[in-house]
């Protein structure tokens, strides 16, 4: 690759970071030139296929497209094969920044496969009868993008790509509490329906103010569905590099904010999407900094195996 074309593909990954994720984009910062550059990298191809299933431009607003949704997802297995196998010419940027990072780190084909087996079973509007069901789809969309991004860190631990695993649990279980009314417009409801029917609603009941106390009590459900995969997580950060350490943590911080805000709005977030203040991100900086740069104990990740075997639903090795 260039210096030309490597420079038109961070200059392409930046853009799709600051509009895709201002959360994740004030964490990115934080990393190391090299590592920054490639999970900006990686980052701009899950937004690029995020945004063709979803006919969006940086998780925005209604893109037409004459290809139906089936005919997209074939489109990006196709460019991704094309991508992972070395090829350029004629690929949109996003699938050659992929190509660099999958050869510079190694990266088996089966991780992006399983990232977009999970855009497949949005395309099919599949729902989620169970917790159980709802947390292996957050692995193809969001676990497997943390393993990916630990693998661009320098990780190679299985039991460090666990635990990056259940930060995009976490993380997606978030997304999902935040924005239950926002997907429920669009048709799609991640929450799983057994809750639904606890709480004696239907799909179309998420969009109903009148029912904004039960949708609180669901989605304070999902957030706290989400602290034990946080706390897994937590544990993995002490064995990543600390520059990448101070990102994660910082973005981790950032995220849990988000649902302990909306639990604490309760019935008042109805409708509305929780975002974090810029003062709250600096906190989140301040506090991601304590953690990744305290001193560690001695033993590095064989100190830590046992905590690793605590009953979270760590997908990553199970799927891979």
């Amino acid at each position: 690759m260039s210096t030309g074309e490597g420079g038109e593909l961070d200059r392409f990954a930046e853009a799709s970071i600051a509009q895709g994720s201002k959360s994740f984009a004030a964490a990115a910062r934080l990393f190391d030139g090299a590592t920054r550059r490639d999970v900006m990298r990686l980052y701009s191809w899950c937004r690029h296929c995020d945004d063709v299933v979803d006919g969006q431009e940086g998780g925005q607003g209604h893109v037409a497209s004459p290809e139906p949704p089936e005919a997209r997802i074939a489109g990006l297995r196709r460019d991704t094969a094309r991508a992972l196998a070395g090829e350029a010419n004629g690929l949109p940027l996003s699938f050659r920044a992929l190509g660099a990072v999958a050869r510079r780190h190694a990266m088996p084909a089966s991780l992006f496969e399983e990232h977009l087996n999970g855009f497949a079973l949005d395309v099919e509007g599949r729902r989620y009868e169970t917790l159980h069901e709802l947390l292996t789809y957050c692995w193809h969309v969001a676990g497997v993008v943390g393993v990916m991004m630990a693998r661009v860190m320098g990780a190679r631990d299985e039991a460090v790509l666990d635990r990056a695993a259940d930060l995009g649990l976490a993380f997606q279980l978030t997304n999902i509490a935040r924005d239950v009314v926002a997907d429920a417009g669009e048709g799609r409801v991640y929450l799983p329906l057994s809750w639904l029917r606890e709480e004696g609603l239907s799909p179309d009941d998420l969009l109903d103010p009148a029912k904004a106390d039960a949708v609180a009590r669901l989605r304070a459900r999902l957030v706290s569905a989400a602290e034990p995969y946080y706390a897994s997580a937590r544990i993995g950060i002490d064995h990543l590099p600390r520059r990448s350490a101070w990102a994660i943590a910082t973005a981790a911080l950032v995220y849990r904010r988000i649902g302990l805000k909306l639990v604490a709005r309760g019935p008042a977030a109805h409708g509305i999407r929780i975002s974090t203040s810029g003062p709250e991100k600096l906190a989140a900086i301040v506090s991601g900094a304590r953690i990744a740069f305290a001193p560690r104990r001695p033993g590095g990740p064989a100190r830590d195996r046992a905590l690793w075997q605590r009953p979270t639903m760590s997908l990553h090795s199970a799927a891979m």
